[in-house]
């Protein structure tokens, strides 16, 4: 039996999210200054937006809408595995900074489709 989770704070997804946005807020300073309101500002609003929308929909009512925010938290974590590899190509990072940045998001991806399934099969 699954325990339950009181506060979204005790999701493994919503902790690994808050660990990529640290992750990309410290990296994204090496962007260039030019892309401070281009893909500096894309990513970190991406990032935030990944753990914002696991709690926004934990703190919902009905686990339908919890589901729609979860997928939300995941094309998030798309955006943000593409926009790097952008900022990779752009040369804006190294990779040995792309690599545990993205290492960390398969991760996150991997504990957002548990927690999609999980609540894809409660009654």
């Amino acid at each position: 039996m699954m325990a339950r989770i009181s506060h979204f704070r005790q999701l493994r997804a919503w902790q690994g999210g808050m660990d990529l946005v640290e992750a990309l807020y410290q990296s994204s300073p090496a962007f260039p200054r030019a892309e401070l309101y281009g893909l500096t500002s894309q990513i970190c609003r991406a990032a935030v937006s990944i753990p914002s929308n696991i709690a926004e929909g934990h703190s919902r009512a009905s686990t339908r809408e919890y589901l729609q925010h979860v997928s939300i938290a995941q094309a998030s974590l798309a955006e943000v595995e593409t926009q790097m590899g952008i900022a990779k190509r752009s040369g804006y990072v190294a990779m040995q900074e792309v690599v545990p940045i993205l290492d960390r998001a398969a991760v996150l991806g991997r504990q957002s489709y548990a927690l999609r399934d999980a609540l894809a099969k409660k009654p």
